[in-house]
């Protein structure tokens, strides 16, 4: 993966682009990050030492069934909230090696933040000092876009809103809120894409929350041979090769 180019967009939305490579490119990559407090914590503070737990909570919930959340209970300005999500078809082992990886790296990225958030491409992990849960997140987003451009975008894009649209409906009806799929274009080749969301959501906020990432697919994604949009709820990607492991 390389990246290209990273700017601001209106309403805090962050976009940048990167060149992927052909072929099943899915790894437990570090995606991007936001510390999206302005509250910080004391190191050995009550709110330290509940952060730590969060973690081990998580790193030993999640990877069983590949979602879970939980608070780590105290006086309010101590609480923590946290939720982690692993891809759908990554095993209990890789989930927990990312929950892992993540933890320790939002340490690092975001020292002594109430609230931060971090995606890689196996998982990705939240906390906040807030309740958060069965909300959806609209505030932390970004894209992610292939880079190289398709010859006919015209008859290209729709293709790519008819499959993640089909995506969207299938996993709001799955225990997983998670789908992925394809679909044969003209010539040899095959559209890729998944959608999923936090299983806090209840059905229809799933379906809201990703109808919203698929309405933004035109503006970041346009033309573009590959793309996501990628929240603290809910993801929507396409490419014109496999993106998750069909073992």
């Amino acid at each position: 993966m390389e990246m290209l180019n990273m700017k601001s967009i209106p309403l805090s939305l962050l976009l940048f682009s990167l060149l992927l490579q052909a072929g099943n490119c899915a790894n437990s990559a570090f995606l991007f990050h936001f510390c999206f407090s302005k509250e910080n914590y004391t190191a050995n503070s009550p709110y330290d030492t509940n952060l730590n737990e969060l973690f081990d909570l998580l790193s030993t919930k999640v990877p069983p069934t590949g979602f879970g959340f939980d608070t780590i209970t105290g006086k309010c300005q101590n609480q923590v909230s946290g939720l982690a999500l692993c891809r759908g078809d990554v095993s209990s082992e890789n989930c927990k090696s990312c929950i892992n990886d993540a933890s320790k790296e939002l340490r690092k990225r975001c020292p002594n933040k109430k609230d931060a958030i971090i995606w890689y491409d196996y998982c990705f992990l939240k906390y906040s000092n807030e309740y958060f849960f069965g909300e959806i997140d609209t505030k932390n987003k970004f894209f992610l876009l292939n880079g190289n451009k398709v010859d006919n975008s015209k008859t290209f894009n729709p293709k790519v809103n008819e499959l993640l649209s089909s995506l969207a409906k299938k996993a709001t009806a799955t225990p997983k809120l998670y789908a992925t799929g394809d679909l044969k274009l003209e010539g040899s080749e095959t559209l890729y894409g998944l959608a999923q969301c936090t299983r806090d959501l209840s059905g229809p906020d799933c379906k809201k929350c990703l109808d919203v990432a698929i309405s933004e697919v035109p503006n970041c994604c346009d033309g573009q041979r590959g793309g996501r949009t990628v929240g603290g709820s809910c993801n929507v990607r396409y490419e014109l090769y496999p993106i998750v492991d069909a073992s």
